[in-house]
């Protein structure tokens, strides 16, 4: 379960400087422009320090002072940001459908997912009606190599990609006892997905539950993403395994 904002640890080492700016940028969640005196009484700071943070924000471009009221708006550059973060995350709605119809035609949880150096971020899901589910893990991020989802969109890589992201002799983290250890293990295991083309985790990310993925084909207009299906290890025998491969398979292509 993903954590709020409240329930997460605080930094070890909070630079004042640092979250003050960014609780400015916050506040334009929810207003349209900001004065001094606003983001002074947000802050609980003396006029000049939200003068200096504002400054230090206009200077970058993420907020910018209108002439006429003397409020800050948003920038350019938070514009920029945002909008290709949009755009980045469009893949979810081209996906929603393909993602809803593989739970229905499987009862079980289906992720998008996408790489992100060398972990994965889930970007949408539709959970199982079923009572003994595995958990919608959207927002989460988790490390490739102990995902089917990871594990397939590894085996897009080549050999230079993947040596930058596990440098040889390194121990590779491990979230279950079951996870890949070593760089050898997983270098034999993206061997097998690539001539299957399916990946398969079986108690690897988390104890009890099983997924089975496919790497969307490269496309220029979508993000690495992986689409999988997960469920309790009991009820992903390697016959339905291989029947859902199929499935992934094909709603794959049709997304790309």
């Amino acid at each position: 379960m993903q954590k709020n904002r409240s329930e997460e640890q605080i930094p070890a080492y909070p630079i004042a400087s640092v979250d003050n700016a960014l609780r400015l940028l916050g506040m334009f969640r929810e207003h349209e422009r900001v004065r001094l005196s606003d983001a002074k009484d947000y802050l609980g700071v003396a006029h000049s320090t939200a003068h200096r943070l504002m400054a230090m924000l206009a200077y970058h471009g993420f907020v910018r002072q209108e002439q006429d009221s003397r409020g800050y708006v948003v920038g350019p550059a938070l514009l920029e940001i945002g909008l290709a973060a949009i755009g980045n995350m469009d893949v979810r709605a081209l996906a929603r459908p393909l993602l809803e119809e593989l739970a229905s035609a499987f009862g079980e949880t289906v992720h998008l997912v996408t790489l992100e150096g060398a972990a994965v971020r889930y970007l949408d899901a539709v959970e199982s009606p079923r009572a003994l589910r595995v958990a919608a893990r959207t927002g989460s991020t988790f490390a490739a190599h102990c995902t089917a989802s990871g594990k397939a969109l590894l085996a897009q890589l080549d050999d230079r990609r993947l040596a930058v992201l596990f440098p040889a002799g390194a121990a590779l983290p491990a979230q279950t006892p079951l996870s890949i250890a070593g760089w050898p293990e997983l270098r034999e295991e993206l061997r097998l997905i690539r001539e299957r083309g399916y990946a398969v985790n079986r108690g690897e990310s988390d104890e009890g539950v099983a997924s089975v993925a496919v790497a969307v084909p490269a496309s220029a207009h979508l993000p690495p993403t992986a689409i999988a299906v997960s469920a309790p290890l009991s009820r992903l025998p390697e016959e339905r395994i291989a029947e859902i491969a199929v499935s992934l398979l094909d709603v794959a292509t049709r997304l790309a």
